[in-house]
């Protein structure tokens, strides 16, 4: 592990021993600044030491992005362009944490447009327009694959649509686990769209972060901060499908960072299991997921190698579905998956194990036999 800065470690003194403005303007800049991992940037100490003097309630937002355009103004003449990607660093921090400072946000695509055009206005030349090429990026996760992003041509429709339908959805009765799993969905399929020419990954965490806040979530944790590069990958596996490999669309890593985020676990975020050769290089078994989705934007179904990294379901499935054949004996494999949304698959091994043990066997013909429960768990 690298060696923290005189200013990280400031930083965790104020998220430790200050009162809660001083914490949420720290958080903001933490997040900020983390976020520019992902993209291989890293602010200078001047950036530090003026969101120091923010946080201190010394100068406001305002002075910040005064102060920093007057430092590489001044400095222009002699660094030339070899400072210049940690001026980005250092500018875009700044407005990321003015953006999760302020209590404004828009659910809309304009908001998300506006958002990458205040982040990287006078950085890029395309700040804040929707890319007009359509863009493929190697991979390391992938060995050097890409994701298949949106279609220029179609941007602003896919936008539009995917605006529209999570618009549409009802987030009331669901569980936190469906919560989570949905909020998921939507976020890897947002990013998916890519609709900008760069800088896409920094402007998704941004507007989720308003997001969440705006559905009532804190969403005010470090995570960001300290797993922005996980972020990015487990994105890009939420989106990557090579069936000739045998590999599908896995959303298991992104879910467990936003069970992090917003159900306050402690799932492990190591970049190395992202990898898609990680199974092969380890021997342990990944979990690869197909994600379907129904008419009301959610998820469908979840077919999936069920392992015991899976959150533990095993046996909360077991009890799910000792309970509905309690219930109604005559029910079917695929009617139980619906019900708990899980893949037939996954039903159709956990009942083999069911049977296997006893607890749970088969009266008649499979078309019109019913199940009896042996031994109640």
């Amino acid at each position: 592990m690298p060696e923290k800065s005189p200013y990280e470690a400031d930083f965790e003194k104020y998220l430790r021993h200050t009162g809660a403005d001083k914490k949420e303007k720290t958080f903001a800049w933490a997040t900020a600044i983390g976020l520019q991992q992902v993209d291989g940037l890293k602010p200078s100490e001047y950036l530090y030491q003026t969101a120091k003097r923010n946080i201190e309630g010394e100068i406001s937002f305002d002075d910040v992005s005064r102060l920093i355009n007057s430092y590489y103004k001044s400095k222009t003449f002699w660094l030339q362009k070899i400072d210049k990607r940690t001026e980005e660093a250092d500018k875009v921090s700044s407005r990321i944490a003015q953006i999760l400072s302020e209590p404004s946000f828009n659910f809309s695509p304009s908001y998300l447009i506006a958002v990458h055009k205040r982040l990287f206005d006078g950085i890029f030349k395309f700040a804040g327009r929707l890319r007009d090429y359509d863009i493929t990026k190697n991979e390391w996760v992938l060995n050097g694959d890409t994701v298949m992003y949106g279609a220029a041509f179609e941007l602003k429709t896919a936008l539009e649509y995917d605006f529209m339908q999570e618009k549409k959805f009802r987030y009331k009765n669901l569980s936190m686990d469906e919560i989570v799993r949905h909020i998921t969905f939507f976020v890897s399929r947002l990013w998916q769209i890519h609709a900008f020419g760069e800088g896409n990954t920094r402007t998704t965490a941004v507007f989720t972060i308003k997001y969440l806040r705006s559905l009532g979530f804190k969403a005010d944790n470090d995570i960001f901060a300290q797993n922005s590069w996980y972020f990015r990958n487990a994105l890009v596996r939420a989106n990557y499908t090579n069936l000739q490999k045998g590999i599908s669309e896995n959303p298991v890593f992104l879910e467990k960072f936003f069970r992090n985020l917003l159900l306050d676990e402690h799932n492990e975020l190591k970049n190395r299991e992202t990898h898609i050769d990680y199974a092969k290089y380890t021997g342990k078994v990944s979990e690869e997921t197909t994600v379907k989705i129904d008419e009301n934007f959610g998820v469908k179904e979840k077919s999936s190698v069920e392992t015991t990294e899976n959150f533990g379901t095993n046996e909360k499935t077991s009890a799910q579905i000792l309970e509905l054949i309690k219930n109604n004996p005559k029910i079917t494999l695929q009617e139980i998956a619906e019900k708990t949304n899980r893949s037939k698959r996954a039903i159709e091994m956990q009942v083999k194990k069911l049977r296997e043990t006893g607890v749970l066997k088969r009266v008649g013909a499979t078309k019109n036999g019913y199940w009896e429960i042996v031994e109640e768990k």
